[in-house]
């Protein structure tokens, strides 16, 4: 059995709706996969679609956070970060991107 951390992947977006006040992604990370580093141009929702653990990697520190489905959370645009999935399962989530 591989640890999932050990299994980059790419994260597969999969957007829904963009308008011009919202952009809706599904993401999908299979075992392990991870988003890359990346920075966000708005403040966003997040709504995991599934119970799990993600490495979130910053700059300045990693952290391993467990979602719940249905829980959401918003974070502020402009921090550099990747998003990893820590599970040996798929794990799904969806961003929303208030413009």
């Amino acid at each position: 059995n591989v640890h999932p951390l050990e299994n980059k992947k790419a994260a597969k977006p999969f957007v829904q709706i963009e308008d011009e006040r919202v952009i809706v992604t599904q993401w999908r990370f299979e075992a392990g996969a991870e988003t890359t580093w990346h920075c966000h141009e708005y403040d966003y929702v997040v709504v995991p679609q599934t119970t799990g653990k993600l490495l979130i990697e910053t700059e300045s520190e990693e952290n391993i956070v467990e979602l719940v489905s249905g829980v959401s959370y918003t974070r502020m645009k402009g921090v550099k970060h990747n998003v990893i999935n820590h599970n040996d399962y798929e794990f799904v989530f969806v961003e929303i991107e208030l413009k």
